[in-house]
């Protein structure tokens, strides 16, 4: 995969940025090894190795939280977000809107981004 090795050369990279490096793409590896799992003990038809690939689900999940507890830990853009997100209640989407006091993703007509095919960049047509 293109994202498991460095885009730009090492010699330029703090050792900040590659270690960094490094638990996004072991996050990437367990959240994948989770789906893995999960999609293997839903098709078993044995119910003694559901149990052992369910086992085995929760502890690529236990890894995966590990993992990003240390990218909270080393960058506070991740430990912002995290702290906004994880835990919060009510709509996700509507999450940021709450915390910034502004209208989040909505578009003009205050309708949610996501109801509306335009992303939110209008007609290439106007003005012609």
């Amino acid at each position: 995969m293109s994202s498991e090795a460095l885009h730009e050369d090492p010699g330029l990279l703090s050792e900040e940025t590659k270690n960094m490096h490094r638990a996004i793409v072991s996050l990437k590896e367990e959240l994948e090894a989770v789906d893995w799992y999960q999609q293997r003990a839903e098709a078993c038809s044995d119910d003694d190795l559901r149990a052992v690939l369910v086992h085995n689900k929760n502890e690529e999940i236990e890894h995966a939280m590990m993992v990003l507890e240390w990218i909270r830990r080393h960058n506070p853009t991740f430990a912002a977000n995290i702290a906004t997100y994880v835990g919060s209640s009510g709509p996700i989407v509507q999450t940021e809107a709450q915390r910034t006091g502004g209208v989040g993703n909505a578009g003009p007509d205050g309708a949610s981004a996501a109801a509306s095919p335009s992303l939110g960049i209008g007609s290439l047509r106007e003005g012609k």
